[in-house]
């Protein structure tokens, strides 16, 4: 039977992939999950595994194409007869058999220590004859969540789950949240250890679909990854800091770059790059990753290509293997740029940054570096609304259970300033802007360590007043802790956030990515105004707020903006008793 391998969808705003590498060729037989590829996107590089047994027979794509999401790209045969036949693609010499390599010459190492012996592999369990499985896979939590790390396993193996029922909990950047069976059946293989950090759409578990018997398997025990060959303590380790190692190592060159060197995983992405740059292993372990888990990401290799472009190598840092390694610095004949270390004294703190914090800035950089922000203020009499508030809050509070604020009505004017002009409700996709049909708006909730997260009241547009402080009240309720689901926070089309609670007057916000547009709201203030009344104009005290439009000068010109922005404040100085229902 032919089974068809397409270009895997890797996010909600994702449509294409590029092909980085085929691991496999036609001909070769592929085992259920084998990697068979590499692919690139915007927002992840990732393997694509072999989604069932079978030899290869096709490929549809060459290395470096750009494939739409869901185009097949390779067809594999699951009958063991299979005859593999010629590639399909275009330029099949980019794909040449491999030519045999001479052994390089083995580089001089310390004393190895000894390598233990690896765990034997966990026993698959046994199953009826014939017994179909269930993957449980990582879920995706959002759309720049990558990875999440299990928590704990609630089942075992051998136990008997119905549909829905809990089977781990995991917590990734944003989120904490549990993982229920997607059909009733027996837990058959965890494939993975509680603490274990997994990549989105990695098999996890495996589920039989019915009652089956299943040996006594042991959950994995989570353990640091150990180096191939780890150095005596005595060994010294040599670490280049960036735009000082190109020079230096032209002895101990390593062009072929592992999926893994020195414990720490190196994306199908950076590789490519490192190839390409003529960046060996060595210069590879050497620069500092900002990632997860020390990781180099795309923005650190293409960092340390632009300084070693500019800055000649010289110096190499030998650090010994302690645990708190000294520096120094060997000397050399050129005078290299080195940048002095800051030192902190006695009156300062150092507090290192959480995840959260980390993937709110590195969001917040990308941003910046995505859109050209351009800011646009109005403000609005809200005197009306307080008034209106003022009245049935302890009505509201007592048939609700909880406080009505000024948020749902700021929410429902940029509802209105939407519907009349619907181009701020859209994202960009390369040269195409996609207009969001339905208006799902994001608001900043602050939790209770201080970071922020940004869940999403889906159909805004077809809620009351009554209706949003609903959706409000229970998001972030459920934010604050951690109980909000994967859906809560994605999807989001324009974002609101709301300064005034800590009496800020006036900001400029940061623009939640993919949208185009975020709304600042801030404190309300009695001012004096001018107004004419009966033909005069007077001064009259009136309870007064700023609100402001950021957006991204790519698809959302000043002439857009400043009308949304007059709709959004003409609708909230239209709401009072009369023409709002609580």
């Amino acid at each position: 039977m032919k089974v068809d391998v397409v270009m895997p969808k890797m996010g909600e705003s994702i449509q294409e992939g590029k092909i980085l590498r085929w691991l496999k060729k036609p001909g070769d037989h592929v085992d259920r999950d084998e990697i068979i590829l590499e692919i690139s996107t915007d927002k992840v590089d990732t393997e694509v595994p072999a989604p069932t047994e079978g030899v290869i027979v096709q490929l549809l794509a060459n290395e470096n194409d750009t494939i739409e999401v869901g185009k097949v790209i390779a067809v594999l045969d699951t009958d063991a007869s299979a005859i593999p036949v010629a590639h399909t693609i275009s330029a099949p010499e980019t794909m040449p058999a491999p030519t045999p390599k001479a052994a390089p010459a083995p580089a001089p190492v310390p004393i190895p220590m000894p390598i233990p012996a690896p765990a034997p592999p966990m026993p698959a369990p046994a199953a009826t004859s014939g017994e179909s499985t269930v993957d449980i896979v990582m879920p995706k939590m959002g759309e720049s969540i990558q990875e999440g790390k299990i928590l704990r396993w609630l089942k075992k193996p051998g136990d008997f789950v119905e549909r829905d029922e809990i089977l781990l909990e995991i917590s990734t950047d944003k989120v904490d949240t549990e993982v229920p069976a997607p059909s009733a059946g027996t837990l058959v293989e965890i494939l993975a250890a509680e603490n274990d950090t997994i990549e989105v759409g990695k098999v996890i578990a495996r589920l039989g679909s019915s009652r089956v018997a299943v040996a006594s398997v042991p959950v994995p025990i989570a353990a640091p990854p150990v180096p191939a060959l780890a150095p005596p303590p005595s060994a010294p380790i040599y670490v280049a800091p960036p735009a000082l190692v190109a020079a230096a190592i032209e002895s101990a060159k390593t062009t072929d770059i592992p999926r893994v060197s020195n414990g720490r995983f190196y994306s199908p992405l950076v590789r490519t790059i490192a190839e390409a740059e003529k960046v060996t292993l060595e210069e590879l372990n050497s620069i500092a990753g900002t990632g997860m888990e020390s990781r180099v990401t795309k923005n650190d290799i293409l960092a340390y290509i632009a300084s070693r472009s500019v800055t000649p190598a010289s110096t190499l840092v030998n650090v010994s293997a302690t645990a708190n390694p000294s520096v120094v610095a060997i000397p050399s004949t050129a005078k290299p740029a080195v940048t002095m270390p800051v030192t902190y004294g006695d009156d300062t703190e150092i507090i290192p940054m959480d995840r959260v914090r980390q993937v709110i800035a590195e969001h917040m950089v990308r941003s910046k570096q995505t859109s050209p922000h351009v800011t646009s203020v109005g403000e609005a009499d809200i005197t009306a609304i307080v008034k209106l508030r003022e009245k049935y809050k302890s009505t509201f509070e007592k048939r609700e259970g909880f406080k009505l604020t000024l948020t749902p009505f700021f929410m429902r004017a940029i509802v209105d300033g939407v519907k009349a002009n619907p181009m701020v409700n859209v994202s960009v996709d390369g040269k195409n802007i996609i207009r969001h049909k339905r208006i799902n708006l994001s608001f900043a909730t602050l939790l209770d360590d201080g970071n922020l997260i940004v869940p999403v009241a889906k159909n805004a547009d077809a809620m009351s007043i009554t209706g949003i402080g609903r959706t409000v009240f229970d998001l972030s309720t459920r934010a604050r802790t951690k109980k909000l689901a994967p859906e809560d926070i994605q999807g989001g089309t324009i974002a609101l956030t709301n300064m005034g609670a800590w009496g800020s007057l006036f900001g400029t916000p940061v623009i939640n990515q993919p949208q185009t547009a975020i709304i600042g709201v801030y404190a309300v203030q009695k001012r004096p105004v001018v107004r004419e009344i009966n033909g005069e104009d007077l001064i009259v005290i009136r309870h007064m707020v700023y609100v402001s439009i950021t957006y991204d000068h790519r698809v959302i010109d000043g002439a857009l903006a400043s009308n949304f922005l007059s709709t959004m404040i003409k609708s909230l100085e239209k709401m009072d008793e009369n023409t709002i229902e609580l």
